[in-house]
């Protein structure tokens, strides 16, 4: 009922509102733009997480990636009417950190945290738990992503990585050296690998843990080469962002006498008698980037990935993102497989809540339309992804697995490039490991 006004007031009033029922028809004409946000429907408030600043793993293209993501989806009107709220937080590596992000996500009301890192699973998880909020595509480093049932992880986490390693390596390495974090998650890393190297009758990996955020690997580095041997042996690093520190030190190290002759005698193809490998997030194209290219340490290096070397098509959309809505944000570097696992995590949770169709989203809602089994299409860069009882692999440690390939790489000519073509499904490797 409009209320009765007299001068100019009333005839603007009038207007937008003319009755009850006409009022609420012109919504649309009254303040809220076709294309932007800000309608009947209410925000949608989401946290990532990562370090950032420490002296281990960093992971600052993870928030960052979220952000310019969120500036994306709200310059066209949000997802599905929904303006996009990030929150950002510093896990700080460290298992307080991770449970004062959850907590933050608690009392500000987020229906989900999405592609974040941390390795403290058991920390974040309890209060998500305690919540229902949903974890949507985490990185995959901590085992708790692959067993809460609030988690759905889009890859197939440090388990199929690992184990595809093993699997990519025991086509090429006689003799195999495995430098690891001295941590929790590091000590399950050798079964793993093993597990891959051994469904080609490889003998195992040497098993070296190393301290996580050392300023030199001299020691380590030396009885890796050691124990590689001098002929198609292999030294796998997975350390994390101190991957690099490690093969800096493993290059400095004095060739022996018959070293120096095998790798006088390296093949067309660049191999030499010792080579080295790791896996995507602890090496990446930005890494091989800065440490010389083509002249790099990387250089003819093994790498097992989840997803499609970072030159591939189908990363053409979030290139695009990047390019106009991250600005001169240095952290976000599309080679770089934090932010590739957050463009994916995002990409789940805007399907999600366009399923949805809602004035208002809630954690649980998001939670129940992830279980009610959908399949969310990313594009090729993943398999289709679905949640459901029967999808998962069923693995003893990693039961919520649903994503089990991987991709074989190497470096040629600085760059990472596909070894092979297409993905590798190592599900039946994680399910044999120990």
């Amino acid at each position: 009922m409009c209320m009765p006004m007299t001068g100019r007031r009333l005839t603007s009033l009038l207007v937008c509102v003319t009755t009850a029922a006409a009022g609420a028809s012109l919504l649309t004409g009254c303040g809220v733009l076709p294309g932007t946000t800000g309608g009947s429907r209410e925000p949608v408030t989401v946290m990532t997480w990562a370090p950032d600043g420490t002296r281990a793993t960093n992971m600052p293209g993870m928030p960052a990636m979220a952000q310019a993501y969120a500036r994306w989806v709200n310059a066209s009107g949000g997802i599905d009417g929904h303006e996009l709220r990030i929150l950002t937080c510093n896990e700080q590596n460290s298992s307080s950190g991770a449970a004062a992000c959850a907590r933050r996500a608690v009392r500000e009301k987020a229906v989900a945290v999405v592609g974040s890192y941390s390795q403290n699973g058991r920390a974040f998880m309890a209060p998500l738990e305690a919540a229902g909020i949903p974890y949507i595509g985490g990185y995959g480093i901590s085992e708790d992503e692959f067993t809460s049932p609030i988690s759905y992880p889009v890859n197939g986490g440090q388990a199929s990585l690992i184990a595809g390693h093993g699997m990519q390596l025991a086509e090429s390495c006689r003799k195999v050296s495995l430098v690891r974090p001295d941590t929790l998650a590091g000590d399950k890393l050798p079964d793993l690998l093993n597990s891959g190297l051994r469904k080609s009758r490889h003998h195992g990996a040497t098993d070296i843990p190393a301290v996580e955020d050392a300023a030199e690997y001299t020691q380590q580095a030396d009885r890796a080469r050691s124990k590689a041997g001098s002929k198609d042996g292999c030294v796998a690093a997975v350390l994390g962002e101190r991957t690099q520190t490690f093969f800096d030190s493993f290059r400095r190290l004095p060739e022996s006498e018959e070293t120096r002759n095998e790798n006088e005698n390296e093949s067309e193809n660049g191999k030499a008698a010792v080579r080295i490998s790791s896996v995507l997030g602890s090496v990446s194209q930005p890494v091989i980037d800065r440490t010389g290219g083509a002249r790099s340490p990387f250089e003819g290096a093994f790498v097992t990935g989840w997803y499609p070397e970072a030159s591939d098509a189908r990363w053409a959309p979030m290139r695009k993102v990047i390019q106009e809505h991250a600005f001169a944000d240095n952290r976000v570097d599309p080679a770089d497989a934090g932010v590739q696992t957050t463009w994916i995590a995002y990409t789940v949770l805007k399907k999600v809540i366009e399923s949805l169709d809602r004035d208002s989203i809630t954690a649980g809602a998001v939670s129940h339309a992830l279980d009610r089994g959908d399949k969310i299409d990313t594009g090729g860069l993943t398999p289709e992804l679905r949640w459901r009882y029967e999808d998962m692999l069923g693995a003893p440690r990693f039961p919520r697995i649903v994503n089990h390939e991987v991709t074989f790489q190497v470096v040629r000519k600085g760059r990472l490039v596909a070894q092979k073509p297409g993905f590798v499904d190592v599900g039946a490797t994680v399910l044999t490991a120990p």
